[in-house]
């Protein structure tokens, strides 16, 4: 076991669960392998405790970071700010500043709010809509974080069954949530009408992610929309994870077809802790009547790391670099699979590339893969969130080792190699199951 696996064993005995967020324990990696732990980052370079490097080709900080670790640019704007002060008695005009710009960006919207987190800024977007709409029951396809109001949906048997993981726990959610977040399938507006049928005049908010990972028909954001005008219902896409990759702003922009909320994240601020949440003046006005405030929605470093974050990517259009890169990795996976005739199923957001193998064996192969690559100083399996600073690396050790474990999994599928890849209790566990 390397440092970084005996300090995740130190951190159970310390911290529920390991650490603070699920998407980082190394369960879902390589069980005993996989370094857990940092020392440093750059670029697309990561040093864990044992100042091993390794190239990250894999979820760059959970899709936080598309202009690359430690980006000089931004890291010196917040070096700026920390030393006049990242908080004190009055408000920083930071703030306004990024109201300003991402309004800028989505014409349709007229005020913003902002917090740190996406889970925290999806609430606050849910507590809006409530105080605008006057109705308590919300329909969502997605995944919207962790507070009461979307894991209230667990609470009713079966409703997330194909959602997040298996057998989801809701402990700590009062029972009494149950039944006011009701899921529908996407891109399918029967669902959706059914779910709204059931609960006549009960739904006021309609969330969903844009696309992940089907892409949505333009007949069906277009057809919620018309349900939401004509049924006084607000329209809420969530954008934390597609914000900021295909488009700069939304995905929705891509689309044409806008919301009364929206919800950024993630990259917002390349690692920097912001979140936003957009919307309609009319709508955002209801803010007034509700209690939404936090101490530390006001500290500076949030909205000076996104005011230059956002000057960076229109200065080097960063959504067209990674979109770009993304689809000929995709393609490539595509290419070395055929050749060796491994079944897989590619995702539909380059920026976010990601394959699944289409096969019984398909966590025993993602494990292998990691496993492998780590071998040889990769951090990487089947889900790569592009980033910038991979413009400059040399794909060619990659994909080579690309091609020698679809060779090795072909074998196993066809019984050349008898014994699994990978030992079963050393298999890395499921990541989350996704409504669209």
């Amino acid at each position: 076991m390397n440092s970084g696996q005996t300090l995740w064993i130190k951190s159970k005995e310390l911290i529920p669960g390991g650490n603070s967020l699920i998407s980082k324990r190394p369960d879902l990696f390589a069980p005993n392998l996989w370094p857990t732990y940092y020392d440093k980052a750059k670029g697309y370079f990561i040093w864990d405790l044992e100042n091993r490097k390794y190239v990250d080709m894999s979820i760059m900080g959970i899709g936080t970071n598309t202009l690359g670790y430690g980006n000089e640019n931004i890291d010196e704007a917040v070096i700026r700010a920390v030393k006049n002060g990242n908080m004190c008695s009055l408000n920083c005009p930071e703030e306004v500043q990024l109201a300003e710009k991402l309004i800028e960006i989505h014409p349709w919207a007229g005020m913003a709010r902002f917090a740190r987190g996406g889970g925290e800024a999806n609430a606050i977007s849910i507590r809006i809509a409530r105080a605008f709409s006057k109705r308590e029951k919300v329909a969502f396809c997605g995944y919207h974080g962790w507070h009461d109001w979307y894991m209230a949906a667990g609470k009713k048997e079966s409703a997330l069954a194909n959602h997040l993981f298996k057998d989801i726990k809701t402990e700590g959610i009062p029972d009494s949530l149950k039944g006011t977040s009701i899921p529908f399938e996407w891109n399918n507006l029967s669902s959706l009408n059914k779910v709204l049928e059931e609960n006549k005049g009960e739904i006021g908010t309609i969330k969903m992610e844009v696309t992940r990972n089907i892409l949505p028909s333009f007949e069906f954001l277009s057809s919620v929309r018309k349900l939401c005008d004509e049924q006084g219902i607000v329209l809420i896409f969530d954008e934390c994870t597609s914000g900021f990759r295909e488009t700069y702003g939304g995905i929705h922009l891509k689309y044409n077809v806008f919301p009364d909320i929206a919800v950024f994240g993630k990259a917002l601020g390349n690692g920097y802790a912001i979140s936003a949440v957009l919307g309609r003046k009319d709508i955002m006005k209801s803010a007034k009547d509700s209690f939404i405030s936090s101490t530390f929605w006001t500290e500076r470093i949030g909205y000076v790391a996104a005011l230059e974050t956002l000057r960076e990517m229109e200065r080097i259009k960063s959504w067209e670099r990674i979109t770009e890169l993304g689809t000929s990795v995709q393609r490539r996976w595509e290419s070395l699979a055929k050749r060796n005739k491994v079944k897989i199923e590619v995702g539909v957001l380059p920026p976010i590339a990601t394959f699944n193998f289409i096969s019984k064996n398909a966590i025993e192969y993602k494990t292998y893969m990691t496993r492998e690559f780590l071998k040889i100083g990769y951090l990487a399996s089947n889900l790569f969130f592009v980033s910038t600073a991979h413009m400059s690396l040399d794909f060619n050790e990659y994909f080579e080792k690309i091609d020698e474990i679809f060779k090795a999994i072909y074998a196993r599928e066809v019984g050349e190699i008898k014994e699994p890849l990978v030992p079963e209790n050393e298999l890395c566990g499921s990541s989350f199951q996704r409504l669209n």
